[in-house]
């Protein structure tokens, strides 16, 4: 039997051009990460707005395996936030690993 994991929650989101942020990111889960940086690729830029009302985001998935917070492909940080960086919407949480 497989137990379940605590997916960190989306604390904060500043991009207001997201269909999905509308006093907070409405998405039922998050995916974080291109080959170039921590990029949030459930961005949706357009008028409409989606999501559930009653919920508060959570990181379903993260493609960032050089970040310290990522175990397989999983992020173990306790919340994240979403910001302008190198595109409209990036995770800002994103640390490097060092060696």
């Amino acid at each position: 039997m497989t137990a379940m994991m605590e997916m960190p929650r989306v604390q904060e989101c500043t991009v207001t051009g997201c269909s999905y942020n509308h006093d907070g990111c409405r998405a039922f889960a998050i995916t974080i990460g291109s080959l170039n940086h921590a990029h949030c690729d459930t961005f949706v830029e357009s008028p409409l707005k989606g999501g559930i009302d009653t919920l508060v985001a959570q990181v379903g998935a993260c493609k960032r395996d050089d970040c310290r917070h990522n175990l397989e492909l999983e992020c173990r940080a306790p919340a994240i936030t979403v910001a302008a960086g190198q595109d409209m919407a990036d995770c800002m949480t994103y640390e490097p690993t060092t060696i």
